[in-house]
Parts: structure tokens; sequence; C-alpha cells
């Protein structure tokens, strides 16, 4: 079983809504938030879990 749930991808096409970035415009203050959300060191802060374990589902 996965730890993690993996995002989807943000410039992927699809059904609805077709991407993401077309909805927020680009002068949108959540254009901010989003970029230092993802520089954001969560390991460095003392946040535990961050780094995936190699467990996982056997192949």
């Amino acid at each position: 079983m996965k730890r993690f749930v993996e995002g989807e991808d943000r410039s992927q096409s699809a059904l609805f809504p077709e991407r993401l970035d077309d909805y927020v415009g680009q002068d949108n203050p959540v254009r901010v938030v989003d970029v230092f959300v993802d520089e954001l060191d969560l390991g460095g802060l003392g946040f535990n879990g961050v780094e995936p374990l190699a467990t996982g589902r056997p192949s």
C-alpha cells in the first residue's frame, strides 16, 4: 500500500478541468503561494515522514 498519494501533473490535459492553471489568472496571488509552498523544506522544518520509505507493494 502506498504511503503517499502522488499529485496529478498540473500541465497534463484532462477532461474537467482541462488544466488548473487555465482557471487561475497570471496575476492571481495564489501563484505566489503555490511557489512558496513548493519551495518549503518540510524535513528541515522538523516534519516527519517527508521522505517516502523504500517499502511498498511487492512487484
